[in-house]
């Protein structure tokens, strides 16, 4: 039985690395160790031997059947190696081939770049919760309670397993976030003031889908809080933005507008890019486009951060990122930012 083996293994593993092909090397491997190969059968041939015998023979075919499989490993790989070899001399002179790259959305591009800028005036960059409350979200941020943005007209409202713990108006109603600026109060119950962060992010709102606007879209906002802020710290941030977007100075206007969460409120108006304040389709002849909101915040706003109001003041701005970058890039309809099209955002690499 001995010789036996020792003549298998001659002759197989000869064989195994003779094995010109792949299909060869499997034929090979099922007469060998498959379930009726040479190996395989001689293994079930030791129940017929005596104890003594079965150890010895058992570990002489053992170590054969180990052998016979790191053998046919060893050639399969080397066969696979000798397959990708290139059939004709490589000619360095063709053209390569351009390798498939990737790029940022030209939405999270821009707002990488306005928290660099950002950053380099010491602002902090902070992230809240897509899955809001009616707490954070407006009574928080000074929203009465009959304003309609608390419909669902405008706003998404989950379905809450518990409700146990609502009050009479449900002030702890879940919603998928319908503005950035319920972000600031979780801020500022964490922190103590002075303090300076930005919190971009994906807002929600239950609006019909056109050229103009989206069901989802990304908000970039901040927020400075100091003891005695001039009024040209707010300009600051809103040049900050403006010179970022565009790599270059544009020249902007605020006007009186109303926000409940912030007292003085402000529209903020920027010189169309398009016209340089001409006059033209983009911007309705007028030569302005409103771009973001801005304000103080009003002192409930900030008492339900836990911040004594007497003491401390701050300046907000909001910016519709989307539209920013629609502008940015001269394109007219926001669906495209989410349509997935691959041909629309590889121009963006």
């Amino acid at each position: 039985m001995i010789d036996t083996i020792d003549a298998l293994r001659r002759e197989g593993l000869a064989d195994i690395q003779a094995a010109p092909t792949l299909e060869r090397l499997e034929a090979l491997r099922v007469a060998l160790l498959g379930r009726k190969g040479r190996i395989t059968e001689m293994l079930k041939g030791l129940g017929g031997m005596d104890l003594a015998d079965r150890k010895q023979i058992g570990a002489l075919i053992n170590d054969l059947k180990q052998d016979a499989s790191d053998a046919i490993d060893a050639r399969r790989a080397m066969l696979l190696d000798a397959s990708s070899v290139l059939s004709k001399p490589l000619d360095a002179t063709l053209p390569g081939i351009a390798p498939h790259a990737g790029g940022l959305h030209p939405t999270v591009q821009m707002m990488y770049d306005l928290n660099d800028a950002f950053a380099a005036l010491n602002f902090e960059t902070f992230e809240g919760p897509e899955i809001s409350s009616e707490l954070y979200e407006f009574d928080n941020m000074n929203f009465p309670p009959d304003h309609p943005a608390r419909e669902s007209m405008d706003t998404y409202w989950l379905a809450s397993p518990d409700r146990s713990n609502e009050d009479a108006r449900g002030a702890n109603r879940l919603c998928i976030r319908p503005h950035l600026t319920g972000a600031s109060v979780r801020y500022m119950q964490r922190h103590a003031p002075p303090f300076r962060f930005v919190y971009p992010g994906r807002v929600f709102r239950n609006e019909t889908t056109d050229a103009r606007h989206e069901r989802a879209f990304f908000q970039y906002e901040a927020l400075i809080v100091e003891k005695h802020l001039p009024f040209s710290a707010g300009q600051l941030l809103i040049r900050t933005v403006l010179s970022t977007v565009f790599g270059r100075p544009v020249r902007t206007r605020m006007r009186a507008g109303f926000f409940p969460f912030v007292e003085p409120g402000f529209e903020i108006d920027m010189e169309c890019v398009i016209c340089n304040g001409a006059g033209c389709t983009v911007c309705k002849q007028v030569g302005w486009i409103e771009v973001m909101p801005g304000g103080m915040p009003h002192p409930n706003v900030l008492r339900a951060g836990g911040i004594d109001a007497n003491e401390w003041m701050g300046f907000y701005v909001n910016v519709g990122l989307d539209r920013l970058v629609m502008m940015r890039y001269g394109l007219d309809d926001v669906r495209l930012f989410h349509s997935a099209d691959v041909r629309f955002l590889s121009q963006f690499r």
